[in-house]
């Protein structure tokens, strides 16, 4: 569809794979409402693009990854690529930093610089929409399951003591946010999956993630752990 107040993004794609497949297209632009209504009735199909090789009909977009068995991935389907991007970003944006201050990027800096920033984008995720975050998390916090309200705090807990720990400043109120959201967060990871054996989705990326709980989110709670008991005693040795 290429019409004034809509060019169809699916059609993009779709022209673009098969061109990626060494294949030559004849495209032909749906440009009018009724054009479009005319061939899906023409060719019994309710969306559009519509792909045909030789004659012979492929289908949509999707088809057509599935054809050239590039199937995209089903929405239930459990990945780690969320955490990996986030953690990655982090590292690169870390070591950047250390580049800059110090012109060295293996840098202690670095480091703390890596877990404050990577706490920073994970709570800028759950606050994207903390009430599916929300519903995610009562399902193993043992504290948000005795205080609910506690599943709305801590994304702001977590953004708060990342931003802070990037700026090196208010350690005094950082690293006690962090080391009493990071314990009870572990603890509760802990039980939840290698105690009582529960296979749940993680809401360390936000809800509605399909990231599965485990080693990830568990080592998200030991990373502030981690940073609520360094900080202070950088800080104290000057």
């Amino acid at each position: 569809m290429v019409m004034p107040d809509h060019l169809c993004p699916f059609g993009l794609k779709t022209k673009s794979l098969l061109e990626r497949e060494g294949y030559e297209v004849e495209d032909h632009p749906l440009r009018t409402r009724e054009e479009t209504d005319a061939f899906q009735k023409e060719h019994g199909v309710s969306t559009t693009p519509q792909v045909f090789i030789e004659g012979e009909r492929i289908g949509g977009y999707e088809e057509t990854r599935a054809f050239f068995d590039r199937p995209l991935p089903k929405e239930d389907e459990t990945t780690y690529r969320p955490v990996i991007t986030i953690f990655a970003v982090a590292a690169l944006m870390a070591l950047g930093l250390s580049w800059s201050f110090f012109g060295n990027v293996f840098t202690l800096r670095a480091f703390e610089w890596f877990i404050a920033i990577s706490m920073t984008i994970l709570g800028i995720q759950k606050l994207q929409d903390v009430e599916s975050f929300s519903t995610m998390f009562l399902n193993y916090d043992l504290l948000a399951r005795r205080e609910v309200r506690y599943a709305y705090i801590y994304p702001y807990g977590e953004t708060l003591a990342g931003v802070l720990m990037v700026a090196g400043a208010l350690i005094w109120i950082a690293a006690p946010v962090a080391l009493f959201i990071g314990t009870i967060g572990a603890i509760s990871v802990f039980k939840a999956v290698y105690i009582d054996k529960r296979e749940l989705k993680c809401a360390c990326v936000g809800g509605g993630s399909n990231v599965p709980l485990g080693f990830v989110s568990l080592t998200e709670n030991l990373m502030m752990i981690l940073m609520g008991l360094w900080m202070p005693i950088r800080m104290w040795m000057g």
